[in-house]
């Protein structure tokens, strides 16, 4: 975790991929009214998977238990093996990162193949909506990437 000042005050920004920056994922699930809307009849749990390219030389598991709008469990996985999600999403870090920025949206990227979808592609589909939600709740705040 790192720590910048700003004039405000102290404002932090959390490391990409650690268990800080689950904890303010679900946190941030957790307060959203919009995602728990949008989420309110989704099922199943999620490995988000940061593979490494050009620009990032780490691999990043995010693990998301989501259920009817609401985040069970978020943590930082070292080991795919752990769980056995539902669905796997996985992209290089530049596509991933593009999403982060809302400099593409996540479903055209899944529609387009930058980004990988393992499980019922028919179930996202349905709900876009959460996604996007997801997402939202993804940059409502800081991040910093490991070098």
């Amino acid at each position: 975790m790192t720590i910048e000042i700003h004039q405000e005050g102290v404002k932090m920004a959390i490391l990409f991929g650690s268990q800080e920056w689950a904890d303010a994922l679900k946190k941030a699930l957790e307060t959203s009214q919009a995602y728990k809307e949008a989420a309110k009849n989704w099922e199943g749990d999620i490995y988000i998977i940061v593979e490494p390219d050009a620009s990032y030389k780490h691999r990043n598991i995010m693990y998301l238990d989501l259920w009817h709008g609401e985040c069970r469990e978020a943590r930082a996985i070292t080991d795919e093996n752990e769980k056995s999600p539902k669905y796997r999403i996985f992209g290089p870090f530049t596509n991933m990162k593009q999403i982060l920025d809302k400099k593409v949206d996540s479903v055209q990227s899944m529609m387009t193949g930058k980004i990988k979808v393992k499980g019922d592609m028919a179930q996202i589909m349905k709900m876009p909506r959460a996604a996007v939600e997801l997402v939202n709740c993804m940059t409502a705040f800081e991040t910093v990437f490991p070098d």
